[in-house]
This record gives structure tokens, C-alpha cells and sequence, in this order.
């Protein structure tokens, strides 16, 4: 059995990886401090399909594997976890209601 990650699945967390250091690391310790949504960060998760990438591609979806989705997750949540949970709810409402 293969446990080695496919080449998406390493891209997938590089990108993951790469939007956190630089769009969730800058102002972290201010939206925590003030308990700010971070409502811009969110909408550039959107707009990257991290916020669907569960959903079949017929509803406009990632339609990645979950592997892929746990990978990303966690280097969203390494930097910051409220984003993360914010990334894993949309997700699991989306795809179980």
C-alpha cells in the first residue's frame, strides 16, 4: 500500500501553506486580540475553492479527495485555527447540511 501523497496532493498543501503565511499570518494577533471575522481572508479562501473542496464538481465544487482537504486544513489551522474552523464548517455544512 502507497502512503507517499500524490503530486496535487503535495500542490494542494503548498498552496494551502502559501495563502496562510501570506494572507492569514499579517494582522493575526490584531483580529484575535479584537475578535474580528476575518471576513477578506475568508473571501480569498472562497475565491481559491478551499471553502469547497469537498462539494461534487457538478455543484460548482472542489470534488478533491479528502486527503487533499485535510492537508489544506491543516496548514490553514497551523497559522491560524479559527480560520480553520471557519474553512472545515463551511465544508462539512455544505457537503452533510
Amino acid at each position: 500500500m502507497n502512503f507517499e501523497f500524490t503530486e496535487e496532493q503535495e500542490m494542494i498543501r503548498q498552496s494551502a501553506r502559501d495563502f496562510a503565511v501570506r494572507e492569514l499570518l499579517p494582522g493575526i494577533i490584531e483580529r484575535d486580540a479584537k475578535s474580528e471575522f476575518p471576513t477578506e481572508q475568508v473571501k480569498k479562501l472562497t475565491e481559491l475553492g478551499f471553502m469547497g473542496m469537498l462539494t461534487d464538481m457538478k455543484y460548482d465544487g472542489g470534488g478533491m479527495d479528502t486527503v487533499s482537504y485535510v492537508l489544506a486544513l491543516e496548514e490553514i489551522c497551523k497559522i491560524d485555527s479559527a480560520v480553520g474552523v471557519i474553512m472545515s464548517v463551511n465544508n462539512s455544512l455544505v457537503n452533510w447540511g
